[in-house]
């Protein structure tokens, strides 16, 4: 780089060998066609996030985290709540706050599957005494609260195994 500064300064050096000159107008050749290339070539493609930024979260983790926590939830509803949380995580804004983000999430997802297990190994008589304490305790809520919970049992939105969710349904509308 110096020897082309002093050779394009000093006029003479140039004229004075034609080796110089050959090798400045090489020089020059060389680097109009590199930039040239620079600039014609196609952007270089960006791979796609294998992980949350600042994280070492993969996407795929949060999917199955999901698809093994909410199996209550149809498979539409699983892939919403996928999307939505994906969608948030990829946005810039939340930024250190991600991390802390997933951890919650994880922590609270696997509570649910734990618990699902866990309410899934009870007897049916167990069960059946759980759904009069649930006919019980809701007794006192207001009419607005107990069409909500309705709602939710009828839909299927509790982590409940499906045989517990029908006798708390049960206990919930013999109280109409």
């Amino acid at each position: 780089m110096a020897f082309l500064f002093f050779a394009v300064a000093w006029p003479g050096v140039a004229s004075a060998d034609p080796l110089i000159f050959f090798l400045m107008s090489a020089a020059k050749e060389i680097a109009t066609s590199a930039i040239t290339r620079a600039m014609n070539a196609p952007p270089v493609p960006v791979p796609p996030v294998d992980t949350y930024p600042g994280t070492a979260v993969e996407p795929e983790t949060l999917r199955q985290v999901i698809e093994d926590s909410f199996a209550y939830l149809s498979s539409n509803q699983r892939a919403e709540i996928f999307e939505s949380l994906n969608t948030m995580l990829l946005d810039p804004k939340l930024g250190p706050a991600r991390a802390n983000l997933i951890e919650y999430f994880l922590h609270k997802a696997l509570a649910v599957r734990t618990a699902q297990i866990e309410l899934g190994k009870l007897s049916y008589a167990d069960k059946e005494r759980l759904a009069l304490e649930f006919k019980r305790e809701t007794a006192d809520l207001s009419e607005d609260d107990r069409r909500h919970l309705l709602t939710l049992l009828e839909q299927n939105l509790l982590p409940v195994p499906s045989d517990l969710n029908q006798l708390l349904l049960a206990q919930l509308q013999d109280d109409r």
